[in-house]
């Protein structure tokens, strides 16, 4: 059986590792380029696990439109 979440994060690392530096991250999923903090989840994903870190972003999957700090996965997708 295929684990959504590994897929989720595969993709995104993918489409971001292409022209940026992404690593691993103690607090949430990635940290790009030394700055920018990433959760990747489903549609149910909240700030929680990034509320207190500056410059964080929840990236979900099966929504079409983000607001806020929170951006569909699929948007990624264009950055290849």
């Amino acid at each position: 059986h295929t684990n959504i979440g590994n897929v989720r994060e595969t993709f995104f690392f993918n489409q971001l590792n292409y022209k940026l530096e992404v690593n691993s991250s103690k607090q949430s999923d990635f940290l790009v380029e030394d700055k920018y903090t990433f959760e990747v989840g489903g549609k149910n994903k909240n700030k929680k696990q990034t509320s207190s870190i500056p410059n964080s972003f929840i990236v979900k999957d099966t929504i079409e439109i983000g607001t806020g700090n929170t951006i569909p996965l699929w948007l990624f997708g264009f950055l290849y």
